[in-house]
């Protein structure tokens, strides 16, 4: 088994941005050719996730507006009173939607669906530079 390590960064507004990094991921696994692989997608932070979603307008408003009635930014957390930086609604719907995913690449192609495309989601409170880790096991 080999293991290949990558990474880039993302420039990111927060408060929910989500950017899609489809092309990101594409782009660094197809480089190296390799026919069969697992490849893991990892962002670094505590106020950031990945996830796939289908990167289209109503889903662009429909997915933060449900993470507001989950995890609402205008109520008090206790994180907040420990550290007053005012994200802890960043942290809990980084926790609820995760900071990786994996992606079989079979017969040279990444297994995404028709629609399907992965997303960075930064939920901090303010604009971010994220590095996103991916490692190619084959």
């Amino acid at each position: 088994m080999t293991v290949i390590n990558e990474k880039f960064n993302i420039n990111t507004q927060g408060f929910t941005d989500i950017i899609d990094i489809t092309r990101n991921v594409q782009n660094y696994v197809y480089k190296h050719s390799i026919k069969d692989a697992l490849v893991v997608a990892y962002v670094g932070g505590s106020t950031a996730s990945l996830t796939t979603i289908e990167f289209e307008p109503g889903l662009l408003e429909d997915l933060p507006q449900a993470l507001e009635r989950i995890a609402p930014t205008n109520i008090d957390y206790a994180h907040d009173a420990t550290w007053n930086d005012g994200n802890g609604y960043a942290h809990i719907r980084a926790s609820i939607i995760g900071n990786s995913i994996s992606i079989p690449l079979i017969d040279g192609a990444l297994q995404l669906g028709t629609w399907q495309q992965v997303v960075l989601i930064d939920f901090d409170n303010k604009a971010r530079t994220r590095t996103v880790y991916l490692q190619i096991i084959h």
